[in-house]
């Protein structure tokens, strides 16, 4: 039989779950308010332990939909955070044309609005290249020119600028040094278009930090292929023809541990960035 808990505990269980899901999630009061359709002093409410009051069903159940957990779990009905709807499924997205796959990527970034976005990306990360750099690793490439490439990159900084998504990026601390000498995929790319390119890095790390932050990590010692986790709601991992993309919550969120891994065993932090490669660039010939 059930054992029947008392409305104080179960206003007191609803709050500490509703701030689980959030901190899971990485989702904002500001955030979760705009998506419930609320002022941004209700969740606080909601979140005060002053406040022994229980929501309204309406307000519960708009709370579990953005939280991506169901209602039972938030008022202590279940042990379990998974709504009923979560299906185990994967699809894959080509990658190849960027007409289609980009306005996925960018759709996929549209739904994530609000919450933390994480990326190990497969080389430097695009939005964060200049036009040099797009241009010359692009030139060559048969499905996408250097403009498709160069606008795609440029909208996507665009969009996170304007955002509320903080933006957290992950790189192997090899392939900036490989960058900043120039060797292996970046053989032929001349040093001016890498000095400027790490001097581009640098600008737009220091203007939206905190709300982007990129660390670095010894592949030495920590693994990671390119993926992007869109907050709760999907996760990607690009294979090079294709992204395979999870909705699935255990999926999602054994990928996101994964990235916070990789954060919590970074070399650099993102405090430790400009040093880091304004050393790198000094030592440029």
């Amino acid at each position: 039989m059930r054992s029947i808990i008392n409305k104080l505990d179960r206003a007191a269980l609803f709050r500490t779950r509703l701030a689980e899901a959030m901190e899971q999630t990485g989702t904002s009061r500001a955030a979760l308010a705009r998506s419930a359709g609320v002022d941004r002093s209700t969740v606080t409410q909601l979140l005060s332990e002053a406040d022994a009051r229980m929501p309204g069903g309406h307000l519960v159940a708009a709370c579990a939909e953005t939280l991506s957990v169901s209602t039972d779990w938030l008022l202590g009905l279940s042990d379990r955070p998974e709504a009923s709807a979560d299906l185990l499924t994967a699809t894959l997205t080509e990658a190849e044309r960027a007409t289609s796959a980009d306005d996925q990527i960018f759709a996929w970034h549209q739904e994530a609005a609000g919450y933390k976005i994480r990326h190990v990306p497969a080389t430097l990360p695009d939005m964060l290249k200049t036009r040099a750099v797009m241009e010359w690793e692009y030139a060559g490439t048969m499905n996408r020119s250097p403009g498709q490439a160069i606008a795609v990159a440029e909208a996507r900084l665009d969009w996170m600028r304007a955002s509320e998504s903080d933006y957290e990026i992950a790189l192997p601390l090899h392939e900036m040094r490989s960058f900043a000498e120039g060797t292996g995929y970046y053989t032929d790319l001349p040093a001016g278009v890498r000095r400027e390119q790490i001097d581009w890095i640098l600008s737009v790390h220091d203007q939206l930090y905190p709300t982007l932050r990129l660390f670095l990590y010894d592949a030495a010692r920590v693994y990671s292929a390119p993926i992007t986790i869109f907050g709760p709601k999907l996760a990607a991992i690009y294979l090079g023809r294709y992204y395979v993309a999870f909705r699935d919550r255990d999926r999602v969120r054994a990928l996101t541990r994964h990235f916070d891994w990789l954060v919590r065993e970074a070399s650099h932090t993102a405090r430790d960035l400009t040093p880091v490669l304004s050393d790198l660039r000094d030592r440029m010939t």
